[in-house]
């Protein structure tokens, strides 16, 4: 991110602590463990809670694979504390379940503050699967405070953080009726054999204006257009190109393209999240854009988009 809308003041090692601490419940899963968002419901106590080392792995690192987590360091005796405070919970209310506020007394919980090498006091951080992101230090005005959550927000949204957070026993889902087979998808497999990749992606397109949900087509479509951006490349042509021009976008889109379609995702992952890191302005928007179609060609289940997600998440920020 760009000035001011974060602040990364610090490094933050959460390796002490996303695990129960001693006398805490055994078993928990560790950072980068849980369902991740992609619209999933997850149950918590309150939208505002008061947090401490023995409930951190629970309260912060799990409910951080749903929902963005925004931690509040505090403690009585800190006069601006007691102006930003309340400015927190009220957005945290008003964001109906789509982040958590999560308060720590750094007085109660000194290796807290430490671990987030806390200098001062009112600190703002925020967790995203497990990840820790500096935000603000001191009472900033509301608007101001504002900003910064739905910055945030899209950010984690734009790395499969996009849950919510139901108070209590979130309700059972409805269970989902098998849809019908349909005939398009055997009339884009069928112009995918022939070669006729616009054909199969009119299918798919046509597939997703009646259900724009439909993962398959989805799918279907990203390997179609794919195939469509690569089918006139030459690999060793477009490879050399990119190594000897790292800051050219378009010949590392190009080489990402070519190493998802050759079956090493990572490496064009890791290629797209360089130039994230390296970029900005719209060829960090183009990248990013791009590497999210990736992800979504790849799919969410794969463990390696969940690691370029975090990935992702850091060269942002």
């Amino acid at each position: 991110m760009t000035q001011p809308s974060f602040n990364p003041y610090g490094a933050v090692d959460l390796s002490t602590l996303a695990r129960p601490a001693a006398g805490g419940p055994a078993g928990a899963p560790a950072a980068g463990d849980g369902p991740a968002g992609n619209g999933a419901v997850t149950a918590a106590p309150g939208l505002v809670i008061d947090v401490s080392e023995a409930d951190f792995q629970q309260q912060v690192i799990e409910t951080s694979m749903t929902v963005p987590v925004v931690i509040d360091f505090w403690a009585d005796w800190c006069g601006p504390c007691k102006q930003l405070s309340p400015v927190l919970e009220r957005l945290a209310n008003e964001g109906n379940g789509t982040w958590v506020l999560a308060k720590i007394d750094v007085d109660a919980n000194p290796r807290l503050g430490q671990a987030f090498q806390v200098q001062s006091i009112p600190s703002v951080f925020a967790v995203i699967k497990g990840q820790p992101v500096p935000l603000f230090q001191g009472a900033y005005p509301e608007p101001e405070v504002r900003r910064f959550v739905e910055e945030l927000l899209r950010v984690a949204a734009e790395n499969g953080v996009n849950g919510r957070v139901q108070v209590g026993e979130p309700a059972e889902a409805p269970a989902e009726e098998e849809p019908a087979d349909d005939p398009r998808y055997e009339q884009a497999y069928d112009a995918i054999e022939r070669g006729d990749l616009d054909a199969a992606a009119d299918a798919y397109r046509a597939l997703l204006n009646d259900a724009p949900a439909d993962a398959d087509a989805k799918a279907g479509l990203g390997q179609v257009e794919l195939m469509r951006r690569t089918k006139d490349l030459d690999p060793a042509e477009t490879r050399a190109r990119a190594a000897d021009n790292p800051d050219d976008l378009d010949a590392q889109i190009a080489a990402a393209d070519l190493d998802v379609l050759d079956g090493n995702a990572q490496a064009g992952f890791d290629r797209l999240i360089d130039v994230v890191r390296r970029s900005s302005g719209d060829d960090r928007d183009k990248a990013r854009a791009h590497l999210l179609e990736l992800f979504d060609l790849v799919g969410s289940d794969d463990e390696r988009v969940a690691k370029a997600r975090t990935a992702l998440a850091n060269a942002l920020f």
